[in-house]
Formats: C-alpha cells, structure tokens, sequence
C-alpha cells in the first residue's frame, strides 16, 4: 500500500508498506481522508516527545471497513471515523471512566502507524459508525470538532457570555462554532494571518488582526472595558499567555486549549487579584466524539470553510508546506485512495 511516512525532521515521503494484518478485535479501515493537526506539525519538526521516525502519522481520519476480526457490531463496507486515542483502562483514571487523561494515553498515528496511508489497523472499540448523509471528507473533521466540543464543555461558558479566543487555527475556528451554539453572544478572535481572520469573519465571528492592533486594546473597546467572560488560548505562545490574562474579565475563567512547547511565564499575580478561574483541556471523551459527528452531520458545523487543501499521498510533504503558511491554509486533507473514491 501507499503510505506518507515521517522519515526525519521536517522530511515526510510517501512509500510502500506492507498492508497491515489485523489482530482479533481489530478493523482494517481503508482511509477515504485524513487530516493534518497541529500535534502532526509538532512531530514533523521533530518536537514530539513520544513519536519516533519512521512513523506513518494521522489521527484524524475516516474510511470503510475492509476486513473485520472478531464479534462486533459493524459490517464489512460500513463509514466510520476513528477515535484515535488508546487508553491503558487499568490506571486511576481509567478505572474511574476518564479514559481520554488515562496516564498511559497513547494515540493512533503518534504512538503506532495512522492514517497517512491507504490502510490502517484500528481496534474494533475506536470505531463510530457515519450517518448516510455525512460526507467522508467532513467525518475526517470529527477529532477535531470533538476537541472543541470538549473544550467548550469544559469551560462555564453561558449563554449570553462574551468569549476571546486567541488562534484562528482551525481548532480556534472550531471552538468559536461551538461556542456560539452554546449560547456566546460575542466571539472576539484574533490571529496574525488576514486570510484565517477572513474565514473567522464569514463565519461570524469579530476578527481581531493582532499584526495591526493591540489584541488587549481591541478587547477591552469591544466589551466595554470589562473584559471576555472566557478566553479561550489556542496559539500556544508566551504573547498569547500573557494576553489571556489581561483580556480576561474580573473573575473571568481561562481555559488553555494549546500544549506548549516550552513552559510559558505567566502572571498569577494578575490573576490572583482578578480572581480569574483557570481551566485546562485533553483531548474529548467518546461522548463528545459521538456529539462531534452528530454536529457535523447536521450541517451545523461549516466543515467546508475549514478545508483549505486535498492532496493525495504522494504530494505529503508539500502537504506539511502548507501548513507552514496560514496565511494560505487552514485544514489539508490527504485522500489516500484518490478523489474517485470519496463518499
């Protein structure tokens, strides 16, 4: 089979691999699209703590089931998006249901081979099956609208509420959506790329150009000089670690969405006399994954403003190119097995 492998830092080529075998328990998904994500840049920059070359990547996948092992209830030929994430279930967390901060967690496409290729191994228990009228093309959107809608339900977002959200990256996009369905009456976003603050803008969302105007500035003329009852940081860089604070309301909540690179300074003293609340957030459990494909086959996410390439394997690494420039991409999707099969 074809598959877009990970060879070196900040090299990527496709190569043929032995088509996997599966194992009991297990499906072999043919991929109809797979996604790039922030955590595959991250890999391909030779930035990941866990991935190791060669690694065939992509944990943001759908397909159709080729061959299936062992009692379940999917068939042969079924659509499914893959829920990549692999837990231990026997540490704390897991013993307590928490399955997506299991301690050992481990991903399709980080920790073992993903989606970048024609096919993949997946275990039978990852699998969602697609509603009819859900393209292939947006199911491949379903891990990351999850992470927003995780996200979101982690906040105290209320209806009403003024909410920043600081990266007009697709996962930002995404969390501004989900956001206004939860009931935001404003979403401020700001980035430094004009072509992803368009997009936020068609979208509905106020645009706030930080290669042009004070972010803080901007969000205090836009609330009254109160300040985002949630901001939300997306950027994952010390500018945007010290904005949040500072475009916070009197106590406001935080909820950091990037994983950073490297510990940012922030200033708990601010904080604490703004008695701002701080949230994190991993990933999505398997409820919010359901939600995710729920929402998409709903029309009530605008997947198609969120996919700016389509690309077959053997263009993978320009594909790792365009996600270099936001100022000319957003999601690039791979299509293992050509655009004739698309569903």
């Amino acid at each position: 089979m074809k598959a877009g492998v990970y060879v070196s830092e900040t090299k990527a080529v496709m190569q043929q691999k032995a088509k996997p075998v599966i194992k009991e328990g297990e499906a072999l998904v043919k991929v109809s699209h797979a996604g790039i994500c922030g955590t595959d840049m991250m890999i391909y920059f030779g930035k990941h703590p866990r991935a190791q070359a060669p690694l065939i990547m992509g944990h943001e996948f759908s397909g159709v089931i080729e061959e299936i092992r062992g009692e379940t209830e999917f068939s042969l030929g079924d659509r499914v998006a893959v829920e990549p994430t692999l837990s231990c279930r026997t540490c704390e967390a897991c013993v307590r249901g928490q399955f997506h901060v299991c301690k050992k967690l481990r991903l399709i496409g980080i920790d073992q081979d993903g989606g970048f290729a024609q096919y993949v191994a997946v275990p039978v228990n990852r699998l969602h099956l697609l509603p009819e009228k859900l393209s292939s093309a947006h199911a491949a959107l379903a891990e990351p609208v999850a992470v927003a809608v995780h996200t979101v339900r982690r906040s105290r977002l209320k209806v009403g509420d003024q909410a920043v959200i600081l990266g007009a990256g697709p996962i930002g996009l995404l969390i501004g959506m989900i956001a206004k369905r939860a009931g935001a009456k404003k979403v401020m976003i700001s980035d430094i790329s004009s072509y992803r603050l368009t997009k936020a803008k068609e979208l509905g969302f106020i645009p706030i150009d930080a290669m042009k105007k004070d972010v803080v500035k901007e969000v205090r003329l836009l609330t009254n000089d109160v300040g985002a009852d949630v901001v939300f940081e997306v950027a994952g860089n010390q500018i945007t670690a010290k904005q949040m604070v500072e475009t916070s309301r009197i106590q406001g909540e935080i909820v950091v969405v990037s994983v950073y690179k490297k510990a940012p300074e922030v200033d708990l003293a601010a904080m604490h006399f703004k008695e701002i609340s701080l949230t994190t957030t991993r990933c999505y459990t398997k409820e919010d994954f359901q939600t995710a494909i729920d929402l998409l086959a709903s029309g009530e996410i605008a997947a198609d403003s969120l996919i700016s390439h389509k690309l077959p394997l053997e263009d993978i690494q320009a594909g790792f190119e365009f996600m270099q420039r936001p100022g000319e991409s957003l999601k690039v999707l791979f299509v293992p097995n050509g655009e004739e099969n698309e569903q």
